[in-house]
Parts: C-alpha cells; structure tokens; sequence
C-alpha cells in the first residue's frame, strides 16, 4: 500500500488523534502542525463564516498556502434543535471563556445544560455536525480547493455530563437510535472502535477517501 502524507489543519491534538486513527486503514499519514518546524508561530486563520465547510474551506486553503503541502481541514460541531441550531458554528468558544481546552470543554458544556435545563427529554434532540474540505496545488501549481464532505452524529443532550473517553459536547450527547447496540451511551462512553464507526468525524473522513486516494 502506497503512503500518503497530508497535513491536517489543527491544533486539537484530540483531532488527530481521532483522525490518524481513522485513516490509518486507508495509507493515509497526517501530519499534525505541531510536526513542521515553524507552524506553533504561524498565525491562526480568521474563522469568520456562518457555515462548517465555509470555516473548514478558509482553513485547508490557508494552511495549504502557508505549508505547500495537500491539506485536510474540518470544522465541526454541535446543533441543538431546541436552540435553533446553537452552538453550531460558535461551539468551540459557546461559553467565550479562557483556559486550557478541558476547563473551556466543561464551561461550553455547563452552559450548555443550563441553557437546556427546562427542556423535556422529547426535544433535547441534537447532532454533532463535521465538514470536511481538502486542498492543495493544482496541476499549474496554484492552491485549490480538491474535495468536500459533510457528516453527521444524531442524539439527545442529557442532563448531567456521563463518561471520560473523548472530548468537547461528547459527554452531553446521547446515541437515541433504538437499533444501535449503544443506544443510551453518550458519545464519552463509547469506546474508540465503537465511536469511529458512529461519529460525525469518522463518517466525514471515511467519505474523504477516495479524493485522498487520489493524491500523487
């Protein structure tokens, strides 16, 4: 099987973990930007679109332009229905505070239950939401955008936070598919195996491949 390597365009060292995972069947190597010298000092792109792939477009582009390599880049979510689709674009910064990544996933998650709190059960329904774009040089040597996909990860958001094994809104939502042998289990209590199969992340990048299988 030939290798191919590519950059993934984050600094969530949970995504790469997830993502290296789930493309390793595929011969797909990714480079995190903590592997090229230089990239901790590059600036971060401004996020400032109203859509996932929008926001994931401006960053394979961006770190496709700075590093010269094809890169892969996404942009994911939560949406809440009760909340007409919040935290959506917003998730990662829902609460708007400061600190590490743990101390800012369990204010966005707070925030998130609170703002919940009356809600019955029947329509706390949500989904984790990932968009995914590809981009790299052209024939002519110019940075293009290669491929795009789009998954999605239904549930229920709980009341109180249930489990260790993953990150962000994974502990608030609830796999509510009555034919999944892990119906009841939030996201957090899955194992890695059992959460690549179902995730938005794992769905988005596995429809990534054939455009990856592409690459030269």
């Amino acid at each position: 099987m030939t290798t191919r390597h590519l950059l993934l365009a984050t600094s969530n060292p949970h995504k790469v973990e997830e993502l290296r995972e789930i493309l390793a069947p595929s011969g797909v190597h990714l480079r995190a930007l903590s592997d090229l010298p230089g990239a901790a000092n590059w600036p971060e792109p401004i996020e400032d679109a109203d859509t996932f792939e929008a926001n994931a477009q401006i960053k394979a582009l961006y770190y496709a332009n700075r590093s010269g390599m094809v890169c892969l880049a996404d942009d994911s979510g939560l949406a809440v229905d009760a909340l007409d689709g919040a935290p959506g674009v917003h998730s990662a910064r829902y609460a708007n505070v400061g600190g590490d990544r743990a101390a800012r996933d369990e204010a966005n998650n707070a925030k998130l239950l609170e703002a919940l709190r009356d809600v019955p059960d029947a329509q706390r329904t949500a989904r984790f939401v990932c968009a995914m774009c590809l981009a790299g040089p052209s024939e002519t040597g110019d940075i293009k955008v290669l491929a795009h996909t789009r998954g999605a990860f239904e549930g229920l958001i709980v009341h109180t936070p249930r489990g260790s094994n993953g990150f962000g809104y994974d502990p608030v939502l609830e796999l509510n598919d009555p034919n999944d042998t892990c119906c009841g289990m939030t996201s957090a209590e899955l194992t890695s195996a059992q959460k690549h199969e179902r995730s938005h992340r794992g769905k988005t990048a596995r429809a990534m491949i054939p455009a990856l299988g592409a690459m030269v």
